[in-house]
């Protein structure tokens, strides 16, 4: 089996490229810059052996060309929330617009699946039921997840959009969320640090969400599913206290805003339409975390 990872280079994309790789799938990466500095961090010297296309996302030749000969897609590449506040157009092109890109690319090269990733960000901060976005970026999401059932309508193309809430784990730099990860960076290195957000998030472990992707791709699909990826609902304060029971006198607190979205989606990890084994639980995930910036086994 050969896999496309788009964004693969980044975060999420180097665990799950890390799981594919160790179950003997071969992998595609397909990314903006050959830049294998996190992948050689979490996949270790399998990432030198990557099949690495450079190119854009927006471009729809350069992704149908890197789609030729693989037999599934795992879509990552995009902007985070931050970006696209800043520049909604360019969010749009990134997010949007690549994700119908992917989707054109299984439709010409006759690829009948596409995992995909949404985000927990479909839900608006008053916890409704209902997906129900305040950002361009949740927006961008929710408009991807409605594309997806088009592609299953017109060209039976089947699909997982994944929804993760605040993925944290070894490698998470970037993005309006790493807060809680570059804590427990920090705690490790015995430097002082403020989660620049309060209030409860769902909290899933990187590892876990790799596995669910993983998972995805060895499932034959029927339809366009979307799956909660909420992991363990937490305040900032419990992530500060969990991570000084690991290192204590760690100076870890939080403060600042709420985040622009909600955390009481229900978790749909066991909800069998995957293969999933045990979640991790949150103090699991923060001492392995921990640990890996420790240099030393969880």
């Amino acid at each position: 089996m050969r896999i496309l990872l788009t964004g693969g280079g980044g975060f999420l994309g180097a665990w799950i490229a890390n799981r594919l790789t160790r179950g003997n799938v071969a992998v595609r990466v397909f990314e903006r810059h050959d830049d294998r500095t996190l992948a050689r961090t979490i996949v270790g010297d399998a990432a030198d052996r990557l099949d690495w296309h450079v190119g854009d996302i927006v471009d729809t030749g350069a992704v149908a060309a890197a789609a030729e000969g693989c037999d599934g897609i795992v879509h990552l590449a995009g902007v985070l929330t931050p970006a696209c506040k800043d520049d909604p157009l360019a969010g749009a092109r990134i997010n949007v617009l690549g994700t119908l890109n992917v989707f054109e690319a299984a439709r010409r090269h006759g690829i009948r699946q596409v995992v995909y990733t949404s985000s927990g960000g479909v839900y608006g901060p008053d916890d409704r039921a209902e997906p129900f976005p305040t950002t361009h970026y949740g927006a961008f999401k929710l408009a991807n997840e409605g594309s997806a059932r088009a592609y299953w309508t017109d060209a039976g193309i089947a699909s997982m959009g994944f929804r993760p809430f605040v993925v944290y784990g070894p490698g998470r730099v970037g993005g309006l969320t790493a807060g809680p990860t570059l804590a427990c960076r920090a705690a490790a290195r015995g430097e002082p640090y403020v989660i620049p957000f309060v209030g409860s998030a769902g909290m899933v472990y990187v590892d876990d969400v790799a596995a669910a992707y993983e998972a995805a791709t060895r499932t034959e699909l029927a339809g366009a599913h979307t799956m909660n990826l909420t992991g363990q609902v937490a305040t900032m304060d419990e992530v500060a206290a969990g991570i000084r029971r690991i290192v204590p006198g760690a100076d870890i607190r939080a403060d600042g805003p709420a985040l622009p979205s909600g955390a009481s989606a229900a978790n749909e990890w066991g909800n069998g339409v995957l293969p999933l084994g045990r979640e991790r639980t949150l103090d699991e995930g923060l001492a392995e975390t921990v640990a890996f910036y420790r240099g030393t086994p969880a």
